[in-house]
């Protein structure tokens, strides 16, 4: 059985269109080799018991189950998918969030159904919701931009968001762009895409026919057919006064032959085939982007390229070769200055460190010299204040002992008051 595709709302599981049989007029006739989608309900539709019940089934009779949901999504309802998930204890159900709006989603799940009969596997065939996202545009024709915070919007717009009857031409996907037009106008303006599409229309509570008067001429659809507005597109794009429209490539054929020009692979962890650079089951990374390698081939052209212009010219004939290592050039100077440490060289590796006693020295000629403590010296004794008409007093003979008495030999003599002591005469 082909792997099963589900979707959160019943709005988003369009009906399949044949492009053999496309009409352009009067709405799309239905494809009936197209599995139907599966729809998982929100928690305050289903209660958790029916939700496993219907899932288990699901998984029982296609094998496999891939869920697609926008941004939009309410958070209790994207909680109720890995509920789902973790009770059943199973690893074949994938939750693929996408960036599209929802009537994007909407058409991306419609090519993921067309897909699954083709006979891919269901990891290649959950890996390239992210490959034919990039094939799809989606855009709107809101009347105001106030509200809208998935496009970036300059002052000017949200200015002219004020004025009555101003439209504005939003492409959120692949490239985001914004133009205000007239209501009247039948220039397009925007990019349009380089492939064949088909054009789906979801009309909203604006009025207005830019998106098939002007859009669809000017992009050069195949053929243009209605669908029901999405209730997670107000909130995706911050009003209800819009007009939803995508471009798709409509050919299964097609989108076939771009799927499987895309090198497969083995996770390394589920054993699922993968396209891309991550497993869509199991989030896993491919080996050789885990080891950082990967081949030549998937580099861009500028980094390719990169080594050989900055490959050394050829050596002369006769020439010695050239080493494969230059060696480092020294500086003649030592690190710390003295003539006993070994001179610098560069790391040989990243934990290299200069010796114990370079790095003392360094630390000692870097470090602020520290004052140093002055010599002890004695306190000096201040001389008292002679009095008026007196002879200075000699410090050493007043320092000096008598030997005639015996009192001076132990003691020191009393201080004068002014008076030169006794000295004994020369021919004593």
């Amino acid at each position: 059985m082909p792997t099963a595709i589900a979707v959160t709302s019943p709005d988003l599981a369009l009906p399949a269109a044949e492009p053999a049989n496309w009409l352009g007029q009067g709405g799309a006739p239905v494809d009936r080799r197209t599995p139907a989608a599966v729809v998982l309900r929100a928690p305050h539709q289903q209660p958790l018991d029916e939700a496993l019940t219907e899932t288990s089934a699901v998984l029982e009779h296609h094998g496999h189950l891939v869920v697609l949901y926008s941004a939009a999504c309410p958070p209790e309802h994207v909680r109720r998918l890995h509920t789902l998930r973790a009770v059943l204890e199973s690893d074949r159900i994938a939750i693929l969030p996408s960036a599209l709006p929802p009537l994007g989603v909407a058409v991306l799940a419609r090519q993921l159904r067309q897909l699954s009969v083709c006979g891919f596997s269901p990891g290649v065939l959950a890996c390239a919701a992210r490959l034919l996202a990039h094939y799809v545009h989606a855009g709107a024709l809101l009347g105001s931009v106030t509200g809208l915070d998935r496009v970036e919007v300059d002052l000017r717009s949200h200015m002219k968001s004020w004025l009555p009857g101003a439209h504005f031409a939003v492409l959120a996907t692949p490239q985001p762009q914004l133009l205000h037009v007239d209501r009247h106008s039948t220039d397009a303006g925007l990019r349009p895409p380089g492939f064949a599409t088909q054009l789906a229309v979801a009309r909203g509570q604006l009025t207005a026919d830019w998106v098939t008067s002007a859009l669809a001429p000017a992009w050069q659809v195949q053929g243009v057919y209605e669908a029901h507005l999405p209730t997670e597109s107000a909130r995706w794009w911050g009003t209800q006064k819009l007009i939803e429209f995508v471009a798709a490539i409509p050919d299964p054929a097609l989108l076939s032959r771009l799927v499987a020009s895309v090198r497969r692979e083995e996770c390394g962890w589920c054993g699922q085939e993968v396209i891309g650079d991550r497993c869509a089951f199991c989030a896993a990374p491919l080996a050789r982007d885990r080891a950082g390698g990967g081949s030549a081939g998937r580099e861009p052209a500028a980094i390719a390229g990169a080594p050989a212009a900055l490959a050394a010219p050829a050596p002369a004939p006769g020439a010695p070769p050239p080493p494969r290592h230059p060696p480092p050039i020294r500086p003649a100077a030592h690190r710390c200055g003295s003539a006993v440490c070994p001179p610098w060289r560069p790391p040989a590796s990243p934990g290299w460190s200069a010796s114990r006693e370079c790095r003392a020295r360094t630390a000692r000629r870097r470090s602020p010299a520290r004052p140093r403590s002055p010599a002890y010296r004695p306190p000096r004794e201040r001389p008292t204040a002679r009095a008026s008409g007196t002879a200075p007093v000699c410090p050493v003979s007043a320092a000096a002992p008598d030997p005639s008495t015996s009192a001076a030999r132990t003691s020191w003599p009393a201080r004068s008051s002014g008076r030169p002591p006794h000295r004994p005469a020369r021919g004593a």
